[in-house]
């Protein structure tokens, strides 16, 4: 379970980051060639969603639970901006769903 999640912030921060270089670029005027570190993100972050060995349509359901908690700790920590009680409520929300996505018992 630990890989499991390990894999999954990893792709979260893959993919967060493959999005943030453009908004950079697009938003605040900053260097095209930030598309390059960009694109290369993204490609990661497909690359390390194929990692997991189970069914695609759960792993991209259960993945959607921690991207939403990296994506509020890159909020914090990057843009500086404080979750709110609600950010932090629907958050757990999402990884209590990611949690019985991925914990549920299965037959073979």
């Amino acid at each position: 379970m630990l890989k499991t999640l390990t894999l999954f912030v990893l792709t979260a921060l893959a993919e967060i980051l493959g999005c943030y270089l453009p908004w950079l670029w697009l938003r605040e005027g900053r260097s095209a060639w930030l598309l390059l570190p960009g694109a290369v993100a993204l490609a990661l972050f497909a690359w390390l969603l194929s990692l997991h060995p189970t069914a695609a349509g759960r792993v991209y359901a259960s993945y959607g639970g921690v991207y939403v908690g990296v994506a509020l700790l890159w909020l914090w920590l990057v843009d500086g901006v404080r979750p709110t009680l609600w950010d932090l409520l629907g958050g757990s929300v999402a990884l209590a769903g990611m949690a019985i996505i991925m914990l549920a018992p299965r037959t073979p």
